[in-house]
């Protein structure tokens, strides 16, 4: 149990590291924010809550192993480095990607509700 409260606290370093020093995490976590504002407002179903907070946890985690993979090539090759680079690229790339897809689930279960004014 030692160990794993051990554990415990180095994630939540990590995390707080993210938050407090990551600009993109920062911006992330107030968009999250604000949808969440918004799935209480239009009183979104259980399953939409479901898919709404593991896409809001799928981008930060996301940003959180780009970040983690950023200060890993800045230690390795602190010069710049086409190799290095390209690592950089695909990380970050990987957070555009599954923000585009939370993006587009949250115009399907947002949309529909602000233009038909429909809570389910």
């Amino acid at each position: 149990m030692k160990q794993f409260l051990k554990s415990l606290s180095y994630a939540i370093q990590g995390i707080s590291y993210l938050f407090r020093f990551e600009r993109n995490a920062k911006i992330q976590s107030a968009i999250a924010l604000m949808v969440i504002g918004l799935g209480f407002w239009l009183k979104i179903s259980g399953n939409e809550w479901i898919t709404i907070l593991f896409g809001i946890g799928l981008v930060l985690a996301a940003e959180a192993f780009n970040t983690a993979i950023e200060h890993l090539c800045n230690l390795v090759e602190p010069n710049l480095n086409p190799k290095i680079k390209i690592i950089k690229d695909l990380s970050a790339g990987s957070v555009l990607i599954i923000s585009i897809a939370a993006s587009i689930i949250g115009i399907i279960i947002f949309l529909p509700k602000l233009f038909t004014g429909v809570n389910h």
